[in-house]
């Protein structure tokens, strides 16, 4: 018999899948935020921009938190904060500047393969069970990353495929920018590593307050000690990161953040699934920068990984919280 389903109850599932559409849709943005800031902006002056501009966002909120609920950190929570920081901010550095030397679909896919290196080490650092869906999806999505990261180096020339040979992964800007995204997907892994440790015990104004802190200071650091300007810019490419924080961080981070109190987390983890995808599109619509035949094979199957790795973790029925 077929499950009767209350008309208050549709309308918020149709507000829950919104807003994750929504989110996933804001932080498809981001890079092409970044490309359009890179026209005039170094790579490390856009990430320390967006952390400074998310931080000064989340001033408010945090101090808010800790007003109303002082708190003395232990040394443990003061660890992982500072290494969720820095993981964060290494995470935008390498992912940022990987935006200079790689396509936007290669860039976006293989830093969205952090999800799979989390399940990898959890069972030793957050003792999790690594199940068996999450050992085939990541063979599927290693392939698929070996295959985004060598398509500048393979064509088709007279309707013959060649390939340079692998060592020309390792060589070339295309393949730095690739290598540069796959050390932003393992930084963003090691910064969910830590959130995990931590995040049960700091309400999330706080949190964010202070690794969007951490993050921003690193940088900002980085940014000194190369040597680059912070002023002196055209005033859209200030806009342009100020977006980065206003768009993918404010809207698209809040959104799936807000959704995690109605839906359960594992549902929300595979709609980030989207951003890649989204980004993809965003960036043929508005950069006309196609992807090529191989960077959609191999982004496919990167997805795909992601997809199984995670599949056991979704529930077949999805119970709704009230609205409060």
């Amino acid at each position: 018999m077929r499950e009767v389903i209350p008309d208050k109850q549709v309308d918020n599932r149709a507000k829950y899948l919104a807003g994750l559409f929504a989110g996933i849709l804001a932080v498809s943005t981001a890079s092409i935020f970044i490309r359009f800031a890179q026209q005039e902006v170094p790579s490390l002056v856009i990430a320390a921009g967006r952390m400074t501009f998310a931080t000064l966002l989340m001033l408010p909120f945090g101090l808010a938190e800790l007003k109303r609920n002082p708190t003395a950190f232990n040394k443990k929570q003061i660890f992982h904060l500072g290494f969720a920081g820095a993981a964060l901010g290494m995470h935008f550095a390498a992912w940022i500047t990987s935006l200079e030397y790689t396509s936007i679909a290669s860039s976006v896919v293989l830093v969205t393969t952090a999800p799979l290196w989390v399940a990898l080490v959890s069972p030793a650092l957050l003792k999790e069970r690594l199940t068996k869906p999450v050992v085939i999806g990541l063979l599927i999505a290693l392939v698929g990353g070996i295959i985004v990261g060598g398509s500048g180096s393979c064509s088709t020339v007279q309707g013959k495929f060649t390939c340079s040979g692998i060592g020309d992964l390792f060589a070339g800007s295309h393949s730095l920018g690739n290598l540069l995204a796959f050390a932003g997907a393992l930084l963003s892994g090691a910064y969910l590593i830590a959130g995990r440790k931590v995040r049960n015990t700091i309400s999330l104004p706080l949190y964010t307050l202070i690794v969007y802190g951490i993050a921003a200071f690193l940088l900002s650091m980085m940014v000194v000690l190369k040597g680059d300007k912070v002023t002196g810019y055209a005033t859209i490419s200030y806009v342009w990161v100020l977006a980065l924080a206003l768009i993918p961080q404010a809207v698209g981070h809040t959104a799936f953040n807000w959704a995690l109190k109605y839906l359960p987390a594992a549902f929300v983890s595979i709609a980030l699934l989207g951003e890649p995808v989204g980004t993809i599109i965003l960036a043929a619509l508005l950069l006309h920068e196609a992807p090529t035949f191989l960077e959609m094979m191999g982004g496919l199957l990167v997805l795909t990984g992601i997809a199984v790795a995670t599949r056991k973790a979704a529930p077949k029925k999805i119970e709704y919280e009230k609205s409060q």
